[in-house]
């Protein structure tokens, strides 16, 4: 049984830093495309970072140049480092993978939700001013 289960959430402060991770279990292989989204009260669910198992990478234009996602294939692990943080980035941070590469837009992954299979439960990050 797949399972994804994320750590690294908590509340920091306008500028700070805080780094997730998401641990996956239960693949016979490692999956191809993995990725973070979030969901603040109120908001629909948006995608935060994608990363296929080539290595490339997707960001949602508000937090490039601030987040950097990564993966340990071998670890089966997946991070999201995340700097100068502000209180819009407040949100339940959800891991998500799929044992296919990510839907591909113009080359490049996509932040589209719908072609991940697979959700951890969430870490809650909270930004304060």
């Amino acid at each position: 049984q797949v399972q994804l289960v994320e750590s690294g959430g908590g509340s920091a402060q306008a500028g700070g830093s805080l780094r997730l991770s998401c641990a996956a279990s239960g693949y016979t292989r490692s999956p191809r495309c993995m990725g973070w989204f979030r969901q603040a009260p109120g908001k629909e669910r948006e995608g935060v970072a994608v990363i296929d198992s080539d290595g490339s990478t997707s960001y949602r234009d508000s937090v490039k140049g601030r987040f950097t996602i990564s993966r340990d294939n071998a670890k089966n692990t997946l991070d999201l480092q995340m700097n100068s943080l502000n209180p819009e980035d407040s949100a339940m941070y959800y891991c998500a993978a799929d044992r296919f590469g990510c839907t591909l837009i113009n080359g490049s992954p996509s932040l589209f939700e719908g072609g991940m299979s697979y959700w951890g439960k969430g870490t809650l990050v909270t930004i304060s001013t």
